[in-house]
């Protein structure tokens, strides 16, 4: 049992000497912080010859008492002194509550600290497609360089294996808007404009919008994960060693799958949600299938398709390159693989929303409304 910290006070030639012995730990003081502040007279020294062990804390008391009292240490093992001496650099402990700024001054910086991440963050996903650019010149320089396989196989990932639950999640949008659509022009005996809404929204902008997010979610998480994983074992070092690019490899192969993926997932996704709002019709509004089909193909311009398939590419190019430029940045640990998929998914969703809303007002100023 290691045992507790005391102290005596001796008179000697030199005055008071405050003798310390026993275990100057935290487990271990006790009483004796308060007991050494209550020590006032004059002190010529403190003699730390019995005392066992000395932790941080334990350091920590001696120095600020020999300070207090304008005093010298005497005694104690090499460790001991060290340990003193490394404290005694600081001239106050450590706080266990630091100083807290204005709140004003907290929500301006982290303002700021946010500015300067998102524009660090542009800054090097622009230079991630401008490095895709050249390895895409490269391969097209040199065909033997491209991967049909990996392309291929991205095909199923992104493409194939997503048909199912876009296909749910664009049949029940689809029946959401008829259903709330009917809801609000029945007010004024207007339901069938319901087919209306259901076509130019479907087509125009929700199905190629909401299929990337999902495929956002889905396969730009993937990316960011398998990137991150291979930085993480190495695996990219290794390639670059033996001379084969990671950008023609890795990231080529992923884009070009997203980016000829996207108009078929977004078409596939616009026609499945005009199903679910042509069902709703079918149900609630008494709307033949084929009085349906008849009245979509009135009211529907063709321009909205051609929106939604030239949308489509390039939020596919947004998706794969925020995907793969975040799995590329993953350094130091297992952590950082999580924090640069969840940065990849939000950047990616972010990026769409705002390509989204440019492409909306140009394509208004072109006249394809």
């Amino acid at each position: 049992m290691n045992k507790a910290a005391d102290l005596v006070e001796e008179t000697r030639d030199g005055g008071t000497v405050i003798r310390i012995q026993g275990h100057l730990s935290i487990a271990c003081l006790h009483d004796l912080p308060a007991r050494l502040d209550a020590v006032t007279g004059p002190v010529a020294a403190i003699d730390l010859s019995g005392v066992d062990h000395m932790d941080t804390i334990g350091a920590w008391t001696v120095h600020r008492t020999a300070k207090r009292l304008e005093c010298d240490v005497t005694g104690g093992n090499e460790d001991a002194r060290r340990l003193i001496d490394a404290v005694g650099k600081l001239d106050e402990p450590v706080s266990i509550r630091p100083d807290h700024a204005p709140p004003w001054q907290r929500v301006v910086g982290q303002i700021g600290e946010a500015v300067v991440n998102a524009g660090s963050t542009l800054f090097g996903l622009l230079g991630f497609f401008g490095s895709t650019l050249v390895a895409s010149w490269n391969v097209i320089r040199h065909p033997s360089r491209f991967r049909v396989n990996a392309v291929v196989q991205r095909f199923e990932v992104v493409g194939v294996s997503a048909l199912g639950i876009i296909g749910l999640m664009s049949f029940l949008i689809g029946i959401v808007i008829a259903q709330q659509g009917s809801v609000q022009l029945r007010q004024f005996g207007m339901e069938m404009l319901t087919i209306n809404l259901v076509g130019r929204l479907t087509f125009r902008e929700l199905g190629v919008l909401m299929t990337a997010i999902m495929v956002a979610g889905r396969s730009g998480s993937a990316f960011a994960a398998q990137l991150g994983t291979m930085k993480l074992t190495e695996e990219i070092d290794a390639m670059r060693t033996i001379g084969v690019s990671p950008m023609e490899a890795l990231v080529l192969p992923r884009t070009l799958a997203v980016v000829i993926m996207m108009p078929l997932l977004g078409f596939y996704s616009s026609v499945v949600a005009v199903i679910g709002g042509g069902f709703l019709c079918a149900v609630a509004l008494d709307i033949p299938p084929i009085t349906f089909i008849q009245r979509l193909r009135e009211v529907v311009p063709i321009t909205d398709l051609w929106v939604g398939l030239l949308k489509a590419p390039v939020f596919g190019v947004i998706i794969a390159l925020s995907g793969c430029f975040q799995g590329m940045q993953v350094k130091g640990n297992a952590e950082e693989v999580g924090l640069r998929t969840t940065s990849a998914v939000v950047q990616a969703i972010f990026l769409v929303i705002v390509i989204d809303a440019f492409f909306a007002v140009f394509f208004t100023w072109v006249g394809w409304n």
